[in-house]
């Protein structure tokens, strides 16, 4: 879609679209009626400065729409292909791989309440384990920051895509 056309488009629309990239709808309504977006990166800046003032509900809001890191099944079933492609390592790990991941991801889960969030796009299943490990240490607020921050990447690189699109 071409900048103009999403400027253009009703807000509900644009709500829409930017909830595939950030499933918060506070976050989709605030950036949608920012408009006019001057350029891609003014889309990209407005989002970003919208997701520093989302409250911890907020948040969990945005991490609920995500698919479990691994879980091919569900991401297919659920999402199509957008989510498979960002975490298309997952399809080449090795089962006992995905089964840790599966089982970390609980236990992950288990602690803090909320998935595990993770900028997956270029990186192994084996990579994403390991975060996921090193992650577990911590404690729910930084795991809270942490997911923020991965998350503000993997809408940047959905709005990208969005608006790039000729």
């Amino acid at each position: 879609m071409k900048l103009a056309e999403f400027n253009n488009i009703d807000q509900n629309e644009r709500c829409r679209l930017l909830m595939s990239c950030c499933f918060c709808s506070r976050w989709a309504n605030k950036l949608s009626a920012d408009e006019p977006f001057l350029s891609i990166q003014d889309v990209i800046e407005k989002a970003s400065r919208c997701w520093s003032e989302m409250s911890e509900a907020d948040i969990l809001e945005a991490f609920s729409g995500h698919p479990i890191i691994g879980d091919v099944k569900d991401l297919e079933k659920k999402y199509g292909s957008s989510p498979m492609e960002e975490q298309s390592s997952v399809r080449l790990a090795k089962t006992r791989t995905l089964e840790r991941l599966k089982n970390k991801n609980e236990e992950y889960l288990e602690k803090f309440g909320f998935i595990f969030i993770v900028f997956a796009t270029g990186k192994s299943a084996e990579e994403m384990l390991g975060l996921l490990e090193s992650r577990l240490e911590n404690s729910r607020e930084m795991e809270l920051e942490n997911g923020a921050r991965e998350q503000s990447l993997i809408f940047t690189k959905r709005l990208r895509q969005l608006l790039e699109v000729a």
